[in-house]
């Protein structure tokens, strides 16, 4: 096997293929890279079971062959090369790479070794989605999936098509997130995808321009899903079971619901938490009339500060976790948000001013003596 190829282009194929090396197998060559050549294509393949990513750059000066690098290391030495044109050749298990003055030399494993990719069957179904909103969606909610791996579903998010609607949902027991927008579609699907899997996907469309508002393609059967990005090709098992029937969690109606500035809200409950006490990072809201008092106590001390708000409704005192408040504020972009409430051991909404783009669920934590 041998090809040339810029060093730039060969590294960020790379690191996108790394993203699924496994860390922690018994088998050597999940810890690998698996490179084909094929005409003047080099294709880069890495699995770990669950995740499999393929991808393709071009190459010159190409002999067909294949061989699995040692991921680590490879890329060590393909990232520290000279940016420049980079000459690989093998013989053997010996994978030789030049670059200018540059020489190193590699020792690799087997090809026939390496996993094979599996292909959705012949029953597959297409599903085709913009990439930004894609994206867009995935940072909106797989923050919120459960990372206690003995959960199930719910460390995935749920990708939902409804009659011109696209919804994703994760849930971890504290907190709810779901996202919402409007495609031309008329089919209806419903799939769990693990949501570490979903973050690593993400990635790839951000580092793969993410100005580019061309498409993305995924191809379903009954237990895994191609995704399909630009020339990188992300194979996953779906995750089996029943997803949390979370329409029924919604409340559908609050007793108070106030308007706030989500800048403002988001300073003032980072340096309220500074204060907060406990695993729980414990913070107390207080709304009356049309101020929101954000309080906090340790045994190192206290803090407190208004903002001002627009309510309707009631007024209420209510605790809440600030690490789970600040994950949802951090992914929404709208100048203003509207929060409702019911009682202080009700979950509270946070949702746009208009519309359903976003709704998130959190759960109060209980206050004494604040």
């Amino acid at each position: 096997m041998k090809f040339t190829c810029e060093q730039v282009i060969l590294t960020k194929a790379l690191n996108t293929v790394s993203k699924a090396v496994s860390s922690r197998t018994t088998i050597p060559t999940l810890k690998g890279i698996l490179l084909e050549v094929k005409e003047n294509n080099l294709i880069l393949t890495a699995s770990d079971m669950d995740l499999t990513i393929e991808t393709s750059i071009p190459v010159e000066n190409t002999e067909n062959g294949s061989i699995v690098v040692p991921a680590k290391l490879f890329n060590e030495v393909i990232r520290k090369m000279p940016h420049d044109y980079i000459n690989i050749t093998t013989d053997g298990l010996n994978i030789n790479i030049n670059c200018l003055t540059s020489n190193s030399s590699i020792i690799g494993s087997d090809a026939d070794e390496f996993p094979v990719i599996k292909t959705p069957e012949d029953d597959k179904e297409e599903i085709i989605l913009n990439r930004n909103i894609f994206s867009n969606m995935i940072k909106k909610t797989s923050f919120a999936a459960s990372i206690d791996q003995t959960k199930g579903a719910i460390t995935g998010v749920l990708i939902e098509l409804i009659k011109e609607e696209l919804k994703m949902v994760a849930i971890d027991g504290f907190r709810m997130a779901v996202a919402t927008e409007n495609i031309n579609n008329s089919k209806e699907e419903s799939i769990i995808i693990s949501a570490r899997i979903m973050d690593e996907i993400n990635k790839i469309i951000t580092e793969n321009d993410r100005n580019n508002e061309s498409e993305i393609k995924i191809l379903l059967d009954k237990k895994n899903a191609n995704i399909y990005i630009d020339n990188t090709k992300i194979s996953t098992r779906l995750i089996a079971g029943d997803f949390v029937k979370y329409r029924e969690i919604i409340p559908k109606e609050f007793k108070t619901e106030i308007n706030v500035n989500k800048k403002y809200l988001t300073e003032a409950i980072e340096r309220v938490s500074i204060l907060s006490e406990g695993k729980n990072n414990l913070i107390k809201m207080s709304i009356k009339d049309n101020v929101l008092t954000i309080t906090s106590r340790s045994e190192e001390g206290g803090a407190m500060e208004d903002v001002l708000i627009h309510k309707d409704g009631d007024d209420i005192d209510i605790g809440f976790n600030s690490r789970f408040l600040l994950n949802i504020m951090r992914v929404i972009e709208d100048e203003e948000i509207k929060m409702q409430f019911n009682t202080s051991l009700s979950p509270c909404m946070i949702k746009p001013l208009d519309g359903n783009s976003y709704e998130y669920l959190i759960l109060p934590v209980r206050i004494s003596n604040m």
